[in-house]
């Protein structure tokens, strides 16, 4: 018999009306407007309504260093919260939304997986709300009255070759990283330098994704740096008088989307920035949403505990004075097999000693979640048919001698049913205290907090500047940038800024080539190795699978 493909799983489901869902959370066809019979947008306004004290439980899922095998962390955060579900919990889930360029890419897909998906399942991949496109043109927006403002005249004195404001599109388009614009007549604009970025690496979906409300929002895109004046000075959108109308556009965008699991459990899918350029989390709206009005509410980090929990942690908990209680870190014997030195198209096979040498990574994030940020945390492994026992057993033994368990996650062939062993141990884990503490305070300098990072989290032994980065570093701290959080742009492949050094290295320096500030978001970006804001289509595309039919039912999302 052959396995249903995600699509054709969430084609076969029967959603209940969005209106039921938005009742369990309390909530009235007033507080709620309707994308159709299964999205809804909420009003964050709701967020000052009184909740009766209620304090939920915080719970974050994060990976391994991501692998060519699969791990399945969206898949995982959505069938623990089937599984909470099950245990009769008050849970509610928090995503991020799907960008359009790894659907049509890699990925073909981000809403879950087999029998723990969120529905509808197409919609959330392609467009859903819309929300991707209001920043996309918010940040069109800024660009071209940038670059108006200097064919009017350019009051501002903005030296054009120091731009560094790009245009963006939510797509996987490598022709449009670099490109050459204002050609033309005199009335066509300056001619410059520029070059796209895809919509999720934008600045603006960043600040939109860590603002608390409209006001704060509005704010943030006024601190947004454009480029600098010829006196090396920073100029804001504020100065372009750009920021109200940015934030006129994203005022719908702001509300929470409200979907469903494949099980009837709420679910806010809201914001998308990327793990690597960005911080890789929902929007802190929709989390504190979901902590309003639910009990439990899991959430997921980007990519592996080095990148996603570490900026969930550091940068949004810090920012919008978050606690989580308890931290699932997924992993697969498959993806721990790769890590251990076995091809691709080997790793059904059992073998004990690559999963030996494999293992180490996966006990570093442990080890980073319980002894750097002092969290509760449990190993989900995101079962395979062809896992063996003596596999699994291996990962729990070497898990307990790290004091955490190993709860065995069946949610995608069973859904919240194969949660249940996870869910109880959440239930555990987020009955306890806990003294999260952040990996490194907030009056360190840029170079002491990228060295915090590198050392306590990816293991390095220390830091190189390249000289444009010190030369950068020096500037920040001059502006008086000194006091935000980092956010590390470094492959997910590995916990080095190498990623074909797979597993647990050590001897290992880290080389900051670049640093940039997300003023608006409020961070500072360090950039390492070769990270790209803007990423290409592969040989060949998930968009190739993908079809629609007469009737209007699409296929190929997976």
């Amino acid at each position: 018999m052959g396995f249903k493909s995600d699509i054709e799983i969430a084609q076969e489901a029967q959603p209940q009306d969005i209106r039921d869902i938005a009742k369990k959370l309390g909530l009235t066809e007033d507080d709620i407007e309707l994308y159709g019979k299964y999205k809804a947008k909420v009003d964050y306004n709701l967020l000052k309504k009184d909740n009766g004290g209620k304090k939920a439980k915080l719970i974050l899922t994060t990976a391994i260093n991501p692998t060519p095998a699969g791990e399945g962390k969206t898949t995982t955060t959505i069938g623990v919260a089937d599984g909470l579900a099950k245990l009769g919990k008050n849970v509610l889930v928090a995503l991020r939304e799907p960008s359009l360029g790894p659907v049509f890419g890699v990925k073909g897909g981000a809403a879950g997986g087999g029998y723990a998906q969120v529905v509808p399942m197409e919609d959330i991949n392609l467009h859903f709300t819309g929300d991707f496109h209001a920043i996309g043109a918010a940040n069109n927006l800024l660009a071209a009255m940038l670059d108006n403002h200097i064919h009017q005249g350019n009051q501002l004195g903005i030296d054009a070759r120091s731009i560094t404001w790009r245009r963006c599109v939510d797509m996987n388009d490598r022709q449009l990283r670099n490109v050459v614009d204002g050609l033309g007549a005199r009335a066509d604009g300056v001619a410059r330098e520029d070059g796209f970025d895809i919509t999720v690496a934008s600045e603006v979906m960043a600040a939109f994704c860590l603002a608390s409300d409209i006001v704060d929002l509005k704010a943030r895109l006024g601190r947004i740096i454009v480029g600098y004046n010829f006196q090396g000075e920073p100029v804001t959108a504020e100065q372009l008088k750009a920021n109200g109308a940015m934030a006129a556009l994203l005022k719908d965008a702001l509300k929470p989307n409200l979907v469903q699991t494949l099980e009837g459990t709420p679910a806010f899918v809201h914001g998308g920035p990327f793990a690597n350029i960005a911080h890789g989390c929902n929007s802190v709206i929709a989390t504190r949403m979901a902590m309003h009005f639910a009990d439990y509410v899991v959430t997921e980090g980007g990519f592996g505990a080095d990148l996603g929990a570490e900026k969930f942690l550091d940068i949004k908990c810090r920012m919008a004075d978050l606690k989580p209680d308890a931290v699932i870190i997924v992993a697969t014997v498959r993806a721990l097999k790769y890590n251990g030195g076995v091809p691709k198209d080997q790793l059904n096979n059992e073998n004990l000693e690559a999963l030996e040498a494999g293992l180490p990574n996966l006990l570093k994030h442990v080890e980073n979640i319980t002894q750097v940020y002092k969290l509760p945390a449990v190993v989900a492994i995101n079962e395979f048919p062809t896992d063996t026992e003596a596999e699994v057993n291996l990962v729990r033994e070497k898990c307990k001698e790290l004091g955490v368990n190993v709860a065995l996650s069946q949610v995608w062939a069973k859904g919240g049913e194969g949660g249940i062993e996870l869910a109880e141990e959440i239930v555990r884990l987020t009955s306890q205290e806990n003294d999260f503490q952040f990996c490194y305070e907030d009056d360190l300098s840029i170079a002491e907090k990228i060295n915090a990072i590198a050392t306590k989290i990816y293991g390095a032994d220390g830091v190189d500047f390249t000289p444009q980065a010190q030369k950068e570093l020096e500037r920040l701290e001059s502006l008086g940038f000194g006091k935000m959080p980092i956010c590390m742009a470094k492959t997910q492949y590995s916990l080095t800024d190498d990623q074909t050094k797979l597993g647990r290295p050590t001897g290992f320096r880290i080389t900051v080539r670049q640093l940039t500030v997300s003023a608006g978001a409020g961070f500072i970006v360090a950039l390492t190795g070769a990270i790209m804001k803007m990423p290409g289509l592969p040989k060949v595309p998930a968009a190739e699978r993908i079809d629609v039919d007469e009737n209007g039912v699409i296929s190929g999302l997976f």
